[in-house]
């Protein structure tokens, strides 16, 4: 699907948006007809409210939309929000919005017309949206289309999404952008010390795999890490059905790195970057990992498994232990971890641990001026006890449910000894549409990350 802003035209229809705070000017500003033609209609400026105001031949002349309250945080991609109920047609953003409010409603606009349509025709009108003076076009347009690729890797099924098409999907990235590209699959695993990357995906006739792009020869050394479970069954703790139902996005996290890496080096951002994404299915035959049993990983720190639904940590630690081997200058993992996070800030945040002071001041910052919102959480010392179990260095599922979210970062950071580590524990689902963000699977982080790495590395 490609996002992009069309070439001006003198074709293109007026698209003027208008907050309350300035609608008595914006009115009084207009042309007689075009004034009383507002008021006529009560336009109010409210978000996702639209009057097309008629020209002289009767056809429409522009169109006004709504953008709310100045200030008024509770809707992202206010813009958005009227944007689909525009026909068919080219339009030219008028608006007196600056800076990150304008980047803001130009990717809203961009994003309004994702729609995923592998399996279902979608019959929209045919938008679209000049780019508004003042913008990083390029800058807008990979960020949409880094955000189009996570949504339709996650929306994929588990059936057209196996470890094998991730790899595609990956590969065919590296492929745009010049990356070099591996994969190391199945028994290979093993032969190669990915013991626990093997071990969760070995029930399964889809091989479990390491997923290996890399990227750029200049410039601070990036790895960024993705959970790539493309279904999770919990294994022999097997998750009841209304659990299993959107388990075709646990690989959100790959998603969301291969979405944030297309905006990297589209862009050319120097950087040396580097994507490693284990790809494997967590199932149930008789081959299945069991609770109770004491796994080695890369790093030969043991870990007692307690639950085979706390697999994604499993995956994640020898790769992350791998990524180290190569002593980067930053590494970002990113998972759809814990029900935990969930719990403590819902589906529209994502939690993120660093260890890295810039990255915690720079990273809430420029989330806010990418519509991305983060959190910070902590890296709570005192719980390691709760991950240290009797009879290995680890536990990958500490009993009690306190602190669910923390102790999986915890977990994940005893395999990153000496490098700056910053974790995500994303959702990377909308439960329900909401104006450039329609339900189904969605990017967490990725922009925001994006946004913060110049500081964060220097650039």
């Amino acid at each position: 699907m490609s996002l992009k802003f069309a070439q001006p035209t003198s074709k293109a229809m007026p698209l003027v948006a208008v907050s309350v705070d300035d609608l008595d000017d914006v009115i009084g500003a207009a042309p007689s007809p075009t004034s009383e033609w507002l008021l006529a209609n009560d336009f109010s400026a409210s978000i996702g409210t639209m009057c097309a105001c008629p020209s002289q031949d009767g056809s429409i002349g522009a169109v006004y939309v709504g953008l709310g309250a100045v200030g008024q945080n509770r809707v992202r991609f206010a813009l958005a929000a009227a944007a689909t109920k525009l026909p068919a047609g080219i339009y030219e953003l008028s608006t007196s919005l600056t800076g990150a409010a304008l980047d803001e409603a130009a990717l809203g606009l961009l994003l309004s017309g994702y729609h995923f349509d592998r399996y279902k025709a979608q019959t929209a009108p045919d938008r679209q949206f000049v780019a508004p003076l003042g913008i990083d076009v390029d800058r807008i347009e990979a960020m949409a289309a880094g955000e189009a690729l996570t949504r339709d890797l996650i929306n994929t099924p588990a059936s057209d999404m196996g470890p094998q098409q991730l790899e595609a999907a990956a590969e065919g990235l590296a492929k745009e952008h010049g990356a070099t590209f591996s994969s190391i699959i199945g028994d290979a695993l093993l032969n190669q010390n990915f013991p626990m990357i093997h071990t969760v995906g070995r029930a399964t006739n889809r091989p479990p795999r390491l997923l290996d792009m890399s990227w750029g020869k200049r410039g601070p050394k990036l790895t960024l890490v993705g959970k790539g479970v493309c279904f999770d069954t919990g294994g022999l703790n097997l998750k009841p059905g209304a659990s299993m139902g959107l388990m075709k996005k646990d690989m959100g996290g790959a998603a969301t790195v291969l979405g944030l890496a297309h905006m990297i080096m589209a862009l050319n951002v120097p950087v040396q970057l580097r994507v490693l994404i284990p790809a494997v299915e967590n199932a149930v035959d008789g081959s299945a990992f069991r609770p109770g049993d004491v796994l080695k990983s890369r790093s030969g720190l043991t870990v007692e498994i307690n639950n085979t639904d706390a697999e994604g940590r499993l995956v994640l630690a020898d790769a992350l232990a791998f990524a180290e081997e190569d002593a980067p200058d930053h590494i970002i993992s990113m998972a759809t971890l814990t029900g935990a996070a969930r719990v403590a800030v819902g589906p529209d945040l994502a939690p993120f641990y660093t260890t890295d002071d810039v990255m915690a001041q720079a990273l809430p910052q420029a989330a806010k001026t990418v519509a991305d919102p983060v959190w910070e959480m902590p890296f709570h010392d005192p719980y390691e006890r709760m991950i240290e179990p009797q009879i290995a260095d680890l536990d990958n599922a500490p009993a009690g449910g306190f602190a669910g979210s923390i102790t999986a970062a915890l977990f994940l950071r005893r395999f990153v000894k000496q490098t700056s580590y910053t974790h995500f524990d994303v959702y990377g689902w909308n439960p329900t549409a909401g104006p450039a963000r329609p339900k189904g699977g969605a990017g967490q982080g990725a922009r925001a990350l994006f946004a913060a790495l110049p500081k964060v590395l220097g650039l």
